[in-house]
């Protein structure tokens, strides 16, 4: 689907293309992080927060107070299918538009343990992943790439893409569980 013609309604064409820009760089250099740590690479990526490697610096603000104040998400460690649930909730918690890093070989794919009749096998099997960033444990100078790689994203994202047909949920889908009176 060419997402370039597509029609937002009214307000798609009250934003000109250097507001866009100034959009996309404000979710750029202002990305909130929700850590979900679960093993030995959320070390690396507290490593990461600290001052010698200071993502800081790239607007990345580490440790949000909670899902609902956060864009990104960095699950880092081994996913068992008993977290998997509460990943996926904390994930739809956090409000649009949001991110999520993959850090290291055990949420990217399982790791050492992918074999197991426990863990999942990615964490992408339960929610979107935006950047993978390899390694057992990855170093955080990997996790700094990851940033930049992310960050190039958001700046090449359009509005059509983010908030266009088919991204969003219908209203049958939102009404599918409630109870009617």
């Amino acid at each position: 689907m060419d997402v370039s013609n597509v029609k937002l309604g009214a307000l798609a064409r009250l934003a000109p293309e250097p507001m866009k820009v100034v959009l996309n760089w404000g979710r750029r250099y202002s990305l909130w992080v929700f850590n979900f740590g679960l093993a030995c690479c959320a070390i690396e990526f507290i490593a990461a927060s600290m001052s010698r490697h200071d993502f800081i610096r790239l607007g990345v603000i580490p440790f949000a107070p909670g899902p609902r104040q956060a864009d990104l998400m960095v699950v880092s460690g081994t996913v068992t299918d008993k977290m998997a649930p509460a990943v996926k909730r904390l994930y739809e918690q956090m409000p649009e538009p949001k991110y999520v890093i993959s850090f290291g070989a055990c949420s990217n794919c399982g790791g050492p343990y992918w074999d197991s009749y426990a863990v999942t096998k990615g964490v992408d099997q339960i929610i979107p992943v935006d950047v993978y960033v390899p390694g057992c444990p990855p170093r955080p100078e990997a996790l700094l790439q990851g940033i930049l790689k992310l960050q190039e994203k958001i700046a090449q994202e359009s509005t059509a893409q983010r908030y266009g047909p088919g991204r969003g949920a219908s209203a049958a889908e939102l009404t599918s569980g409630l109870v009617e009176r």
